[in-house]
């Protein structure tokens, strides 16, 4: 227990860190692709399209779970809290109130690294659509 006491909000954070990073690694990397990408080089919308969707599903899932993680060290935070008072002793309030906010501030940061994620995935699918039909606008033509 006091292995996950001390490790928790460096495990927690660490993780929702990693995929925030990745997320923004893989964010700029669409802009910067679909300023460059030319869709007249490509002979098939399927192509077209699997060039487009790269990355975007990692994007994605960490928008989805990274509020699971927050949750996840939320629990875990509150789970020590509840184990340190059943250990007898004298309980104090504000000792315990410390706990339950810095359990709490797992939860905000998996929030803070999720709305970005949706954010974004949803404006890159929007850009996906946008090129898919200049293509299809230049295919006609």
């Amino acid at each position: 227990m006091e292995f996950l006491k001390t490790n928790l909000d460096w495990g927690v954070m660490g993780l929702l860190g990693v995929m925030s990073f990745l997320m923004m690694a893989f964010v700029i990397e669409r802009y910067v692709y679909y300023a460059r990408v030319d869709p007249g080089t490509f002979e098939d919308i399927e192509d077209l399209d699997l060039a487009l969707t790269r990355h975007l599903t990692t994007i994605a899932t960490i928008g989805a779970n990274a509020p699971y993680i927050g949750l996840l060290g939320t629990v875990l935070g509150i789970l020590i809290a509840f184990h340190d008072m059943g250990r007898g002793g004298a309980i104090e309030t504000a000792t315990m109130m410390v706990g339950l906010a810095l359990a709490l501030k797992a939860t905000a940061l998996g929030l803070v690294v999720a709305i970005p994620s949706l954010v974004f995935y949803n404006a890159l699918l929007r850009r996906t659509d946008q090129i898919k039909a200049r293509w299809r606008r230049e295919r006609r033509r």
